[in-house]
């Protein structure tokens, strides 16, 4: 019940801009701050601390598998981590903001903030995974105030042979 109103209600569509607004802020001042920093962004401290001081319980690591994610490929990559780190964080602000692509960037962000957490680093992320869900249930009606509505036709003659029919706002039913 939740879910359909979520994906179908005018309503839920003003509320789902809400959140895709605070949380694409939230996004893009992140990742323009680490694009515009004088020195940089330098991804390598943290992942070394990530490393050094994983997540426990009981003095035993919690997330092994991400741990060594970590040190053998995000480490020895941590150039290539301080090129996408910022340009994700920005890109999927900018997606959020503008409701373009808006369920891949909500996807991007979630998996930005599990990463994030499996790291130790808590912040905001719960509260932006917690909101990133509630965009990608919403699906097609978290972007309906957005580009996306106009984008929509697009990818139906993309990416499907039978493309579901245009829900327009004010044909939509309002409980």
């Amino acid at each position: 019940m939740i879910v359909n109103w979520l994906r179908n209600n005018a309503y839920a569509s003003v509320l789902l801009l809400l959140a895709r607004l605070y949380i694409g802020w939230q996004w893009l001042t992140a990742g323009w701050g680490k694009l515009t920093s004088a020195e940089g962004f330098q991804t390598a401290k943290f992942l070394q601390n990530a490393v050094a001081n994983p997540v426990t319980s009981h003095n035993e690591v919690i997330y092994p598998n991400f741990t060594a994610f970590l040190e053998s490929f995000a480490l020895p990559n941590a150039q290539l981590f301080n090129f996408l780190i910022p340009l994700g964080e920005f890109l999927v602000g900018l997606g959020l903001i503008l409701g373009c692509l808006t369920t891949a960037a909500g996807f991007f962000g979630v998996v930005m903030n599990f990463a994030f957490l499996l790291a130790g680093t808590v912040s905001t992320n719960p509260w932006m995974i917690l909101f990133g869900i509630f965009l990608l249930v919403g699906g097609r009606n978290a972007g309906m105030i957005g580009l996306d509505r106009y984008l929509f036709p697009f990818y139906d003659r993309l990416f499907h042979k039978n493309p579901p029919k245009p829900i327009l706002l004010t044909n939509r039913k309002i409980i």
